[in-house]
């Protein structure tokens, strides 16, 4: 018997073969493909730099960020002047929020190897993310000395000036950026630039800029995926499905996420309810001013509350006072998103909470992994995630009308009353003369102490025209930075209006600013972003406000709180009735003084400063989600409840 021959085995691919496969996988984003390609050249040959070099990279796309820290500092151990290898361990670190080891990264690179306009973008971006705005508008100046025309150094460069309240240096940095063209970013560029003029109230320059968005946004199609700055959309336009397009279009980007992997468990395995809040405003910032006694009146033999929190521990007292409140307060500064996602999910939360919304600093991405069986938008931002992994929205009935659920990615869950909770430990204002903040004694004092991007060309008109129509009057603002008031000046100028009847207020801390506020006859609303806790503010310092509902949640905010303290004569139905309502109330003394009283009775009776009541509430609403969710009901839109019912 003839002995059978071997087969010919066949012969391994070359490496450079698998290296150039590698490549060209990456240029067609292909990133899975691409990874085992280069992971099998780098097993075969280890030493191989160029293979190592983009499997580094590669793992960027595909969240393997700890393996691109790892093989970057391999090769840079082999070869530490290679700027590529320093550039891709940054850049990973950066994506783990770990952005001082990014920026001491690139700094351990010798001096010579420091000579490109990556390297100085790169370092400019760690440094922005760290708030070193001025260290990062130096290296990203150094960038744009190596290579003047770069659109990215640019708009980063306009960022960390707007950070540092150099609003006219950001608003020529995004100009120039969108002369270069940024492709991509141009729908956030130019929210950004129209965002930062209406914070100077360059009117004449931001309108054409709105309107540019206008068109950018309709261009877009369901699928697009884009990146933005929502803020810009929702408090500058009362157009909420322009804004829902926009949002969609955000939240896009991460449509190819895989979900964590959740231990599905029926019921409520542990007996309470597992209710996880992500925020990044643990601290003293408005939101949390405002869900401070929520977390202090949670019921804990009903909620096991966890806080995962990825924002600035400035060790203050509101700080402290929620870090006692809350069972879990977990800091996840350090944490990847995709980190955070399967810390939330190991800790089996049964609703997740996001409390940032599309605003500086979020980190929705962590809910695309779907860590929790229910997720909910609240508070923070005034709209809709356009998130598919987002279930709900909490609202309520004059926020978010049932009538308006074709404006929302979510499903409506409305708060019996108001959506918004509020903190009766705040300061009580003190007793204070108006001669104290140079105010007349004898006039009618309108006060329009919201932030200067909320005050509109329209708003501005009719406030004018009250000034020329009750001479008695004065406008009283907030001075909210120098660059802004100049521009405000010329406005009323250009409208008839001396000077002296405008007067500012500068910036103060909460408790005086509560008490110089009751100094005030009227809160006078913005549109079409209202104001929020500012007329939280106004009420409970006794101060009647006067408003109007637009077709937004963030132009329909102070319409919730008037109704929740009886007041909704003060909601007006457009601008003309809005201008004749604020000159009536100046003429009648009388009628101010009754408000003032029902106000400042409504401290002690009305439910927007029951806090209590207002938590109960809202628990019974999260147990309706959770109840729909374990008995496998679809999520649908949840109409308010009786309150104190569940």
């Amino acid at each position: 018997m003839s002995k059978s021959r071997k087969k010919p085995q066949p012969r391994p691919v070359p490496v450079q073969d698998l290296v150039q496969r590698g490549i060209e996988l990456a240029n067609q984003a292909r990133w899975p493909e691409c990874v085992l390609a280069l992971e099998a050249a780098v097993k075969r040959e280890p030493g191989q730099v160029v293979a190592q070099l983009n499997l580094a990279r590669a793992y960027l796309y595909v969240s393997k960020l700890d393996e691109a820290v790892s093989l970057a500092a391999e090769v840079r151990r082999a070869q530490p002047q290679l700027e590529l290898a320093a550039l891709i361990q940054a850049e990973a670190f950066n994506r783990m929020q770990r952005f001082a080891e990014a920026q001491a990264t690139l700094l351990t690179l010798p001096e010579a190897s420091r000579s490109t306009k990556a390297y100085w973008f790169s370092l400019g971006y760690a440094q922005q993310l760290q708030g070193l705005h001025q260290l990062a508008i130096e290296s990203f100046m150094k960038a744009l000395s190596i290579r003047m025309d770069d659109a990215q150094s640019h708009y980063c460069m306009g960022l960390s000036f707007f950070e540092m309240n150099l609003k006219d240096e950001a608003c020529e940095c995004f100009r120039t950026a969108l002369l270069m063209g940024l492709d991509a970013q141009t729908i956030r560029a130019v929210g950004a630039l129209a965002f930062a003029e209406r914070e100077t109230c360059q009117w004449d320059q931001s309108e054409p800029h709105l309107q540019q968005l206008r068109d950018l946004v309709a261009a877009l199609t369901p699928d697009s995926a884009v990146d933005a700055t929502l803020f810009t959309h929702a408090t500058l336009m009362d157009d909420p499905l322009h804004q829902l397009s926009v949002a969609r279009a955000m939240t896009n980007r991460w449509r190819t996420f895989q979900p964590v992997d959740r231990r599905t468990v029926a019921g409520t395995p542990h007996g309470r309810i597992r209710l996880g809040y992500l925020s990044g405003d643990f601290h003293a910032h408005a939101t949390c001013v405002l869900m401070a006694e929520v977390f202090e009146h949670h019921d804990k033999n009903r909620f096991e509350v966890f806080a995962y929190s990825h924002g600035p521990d400035e060790r203050s007292i509101m700080r402290t006072r929620v870090e006692s409140a809350i069972e879990h307060f977990i800091d996840t500064r350090s944490m990847s998103s995709l980190d955070m996602a399967r810390r939330i999910a190991d800790d089996q939360i049964d609703v997740l909470i996001d409390l940032k919304g599309h605003t500086s600093g979020n980190r929705l991405e962590v809910l695309a992994y779907r860590p929790a069986p229910v997720q909910a938008t609240f508070l923070a931002f005034p709209g809709t995630t356009g998130a598919l992994f987002m279930d709900y929205i909490i609202g309520d009935a004059v926020v978010t009308p049932l009538t308006h659920a074709a404006h929302y990615s979510e499903k409506i869950a409305q708060m019996p009353v108001c959506y918004q909770p509020n903190d009766r430990k705040r300061p009580l204002p003190r007793p204070m003369q108006r001669a104290d903040v140079g105010l007349p004694e004898d006039a009618v004092v309108l006060c329009g102490f919201n932030q200067p991007y909320k005050i509109s060309p329209q708003v501005m008109d009719v406030w004018c025209a009250l000034l020329h129509d009750t001479p008695h009057a004065v406008l009283w603002l907030l001075d909210w930075h120098s660059q802004a008031r100049p521009n405000l000046e010329r406005e009323f100028l250009a409208r008839g209006v001396e000077l002296n009847r405008v007067h500012w207020a500068p910036r103060m801390d909460l408790a005086d600013h509560l008490s110089r506020m009751s100094l005030a006859d009227i809160f006078i609303d913005t549109w079409p972003c209202n104001a929020h806790t500012t007329a939280s503010d106004a009420l409970w310092a006794g101060v009647p406000v006067v408003t109007f509902a637009g077709d937004t949640f963030a132009s329909r905010v102070a319409s919730s709180l008037l109704h929740a303290v009886g007041l909704d004569d003060l909601i007006c139905d457009g601008l003309t009735e809005y201008q004749h309502t604020i000159k009536a109330l100046a003429s009648d003394p009388a009628r101010r003084a009754a408000l003032r009283a029902a106000l400042l009775q409504a401290r002690e009776t009305a439910p927007l400063f029951d806090s209590e009541k207002f938590t109960r509430d809202y628990e019974a609403l999260l147990h309706r989600m959770h109840t729909r969710h374990i008995q496998g009901l679809p999520v649908e839109p949840l109409a308010a409840a009786v309150s104190g019912t569940v």
